[in-house]
């Protein structure tokens, strides 16, 4: 089971290029649909509780679905596993990226990645907002906070208090 867990999230850390959001539907896909180690709803709850504590959404899931699956082992291995190939690949690219800085190609490359880790982040959004907004309150407090976003100079943790106010008043109290 520890080699499994090091593996799924090995992948996660191979293949999720462009970090946290852009990484959501592989996370889901190999903790919930190819390791069934979590249900949709508790992968909904990692989510929101990865964005309550300090560290990426991937290292936050793999610890809490490696220490869910295997203990404190379970977690090690897990965490290990999705750092690994980052690690080894930053620790490699950081020599060519600094000798090559200002060449064209690398500048062209890197441009040309950044409309597919939106398309990435997009789909992520759709994945949790079919799952999310169940109910007209739902979809309220996700404007409302949208629009605070938006409009406001918020520090993101007012945002995420304020999401929890908005929760708890809708939902508590009508």
């Amino acid at each position: 089971m520890l080699i499994n867990l090091f593996l799924s999230f090995f992948k996660i850390g191979i293949f999720g290029y462009g970090g946290g959001y852009a990484m959501l539907p592989l996370i889901e896909r190999e903790v919930v649909i190819t390791n069934p180690w979590l249900t949709s709803s508790e992968f909904l709850d990692i989510i929101g509780i990865s964005q309550m504590t300090p560290g990426p959404i991937s290292i936050n899931t793999a610890t809490f679905v490696g220490y869910r699956i295997g203990g404190f082992l379970g977690s090690v291995f897990a965490t290990v596993g999705v750092v690994s190939f980052s690690f080894i690949l930053v620790s490699i690219a950081t020599h060519y990226i600094l000798k090559f800085k200002n060449s064209k190609i690398l500048k062209n490359a890197l441009m040309g990645m950044r409309p597919a880790l939106i398309g990435l982040i997009i789909s992520a959004f759709i994945s949790l907002a079919s799952k999310s907004y169940l109910d007209f309150k739902s979809i309220i407090i996700g404007v409302i906070i949208l629009l605070v976003s938006l409009k406001s100079k918020l520090h993101p943790i007012l945002v995420i208090v304020l999401s929890g106010v908005l929760g708890t008043v809708f939902y508590g109290v009508l």
